[in-house]
């Protein structure tokens, strides 16, 4: 599988929501893009308490879903910005069902793996509200498991637009991250799944413990 990185986006964090801050609005940027351990260099998360970190050092929201919140929001020029949901990265034909937890891919000279789905926030809702009716859209993608994922970074190295998005290894085949995000963050899942998600070694670990959790 390999698909072509459109743009790779990053950003800093800016005042949002009053005494908030936020690094949301992701930018395209140009030429090669240092990838390590945390993922792009440059790039801001506001709080790093939910956001960041080796386990979310790097996100993708599929291009493909942008037309699904057209139908639902209206043509608002926000949703022709490639980070519009946070994204780093622009990939399109790549959802939650094509990939799965562990998921290893060749990014430029990088080395990275799918980690965790997605868990939304309200400030995906926020960022929307300025230019639309939100609609609900954290509940939306909960029930529709347009969620993205995390990766995290197994080996250092660059990137750029243009590359390509390869995948090399396919991790759990049982575990689409749109199975993993049903399961787990929307609360669908049998305490054998949760379970079974506990025991997954390249889930997030935070992910790992709560799926256990749930499962009690």
């Amino acid at each position: 599988m390999k698909r072509t990185v459109e743009a790779i986006c990053t950003g800093t964090a800016r005042p949002f929501n009053g005494a908030e801050t936020s690094a949301i609005a992701k930018r395209p940027r140009d030429g090669t893009i240092q990838i390590f351990q945390d993922g792009f260099a440059p790039d801001e998360q506001a709080d790093r308490r939910v956001h960041g970190g080796p386990q979310m050092a790097i996100h993708l929201y599929p291009l493909d879903h942008h037309e699904f919140w057209r139908d639902m929001l209206g043509p608002i020029n926000l949703l022709d910005e490639p980070g519009a949901f946070g994204s780093n990265l622009a990939v399109r034909n790549l959802t939650e069902r094509d990939v799965h937890i562990g998921d290893r891919f060749r990014l430029g000279s990088a080395l990275i793996e799918i980690s965790q789905p997605r868990q939304p926030c309200w400030k995906i809702e926020r960022r929307f509200e300025a230019v639309s009716a939100s609609v609900g859209m954290v509940a939306k993608i909960v029930s529709s498991a347009r969620c993205g994922w995390y990766f995290r970074v197994l080996e250092n190295g660059e990137a750029k637009a243009g590359d390509p998005l390869e995948r090399i290894e396919t991790g759990d085949l049982e575990w689409s991250v749109e199975r993993a995000f049903k399961a787990l963050i929307a609360g669908k899942g049998t305490a054998d799944e949760l379970r079974e998600l506990s025991q997954l070694p390249t889930l997030a670990p935070k992910l790992r413990a709560k799926a256990l959790a749930k499962s009690l």
